[in-house]
């Protein structure tokens, strides 16, 4: 059984799952998991590698579907309002997302336009994200850990309530994991919720937090 250790009671429930399981591959994975997420909340999912995780944010993605039980959104089954959870979902997995041809800058355009939302300094964005002097090269040229802090400039962009982040904090250090929580603080503020997961401890004081530890299954 996951472990489950519940913080605020919400009083507006957006996100929740109800006696959720999920097999791959003839193996269970989880089983019977139950959590409520409402505005301005956390849920920060843990475990061993193959324990689950990535499995479980397809799941709450709308990407998959559950062997068992149901997902609710805004107290509706999530299966029959895919395309309406779409609209107000930020998933960021573990491929970047980006176009590969086009520069950083050229990638924050593109996510400008498509949110009509704008930063006042890109470069200072992109600089914030240790990518300083690499604005303009294309972005296949970059490491994987450059495409991925790319990638993440995507939050600046958001209006989307819902983020759901599979290991946002690999191949950062503790600089820049610490503006991209100061950032997570800004949007829960805001009436956002985050779903992520991580192998790290999260350092920021989080107001409403749960946390699930799921466990692997032979």
């Amino acid at each position: 059984m996951p472990r489950l250790f519940l913080g605020v009671c919400p009083l507006s429930i957006i996100l929740a799952a109800e006696a959720l399981s999920c097999v791959r591959q003839d193996r269970v994975l989880f089983e019977n998991l139950n959590f409520q997420l409402s505005a301005g909340q956390v849920l920060y999912i843990q475990g061993k590698n193959g324990a689950g995780k990535s499995s479980l944010l397809r799941l709450l993605a709308g990407l998959t579907l559950p062997e068992d039980g149901q997902i609710l959104f805004r107290g509706k089954p999530l299966s029959g309002q895919s395309e309406e959870f779409a609209e107000q979902l930020l998933f960021i997995g573990h491929h970047s997302g980006i176009h590969p041809q086009l520069t950083a800058l050229q990638n924050l355009a593109f996510w400008s336009a498509l949110s009509e939302q704008a930063v006042a300094d890109p470069y200072q964005l992109l600089g914030s994200l240790g990518l300083a002097g690499l604005e303009d090269i294309p972005c296949f040229m970059l490491s994987a850990g450059q495409q991925r802090r790319v990638s993440l400039a995507r939050l600046w962009f958001s209006t989307k309530p819902v983020w759901i982040l599979d290991e946002p904090f690999t191949s950062l250090d503790q600089q820049l994991i610490a503006t991209l929580e100061q950032h997570f603080l800004q949007h829960l503020a805001k009436g956002g919720l985050i779903v992520l997961t991580s192998h790290q401890s999260l350092s920021a004081d989080y107001p409403a937090l749960q946390a699930i530890e799921l466990e692997y299954r032979w």
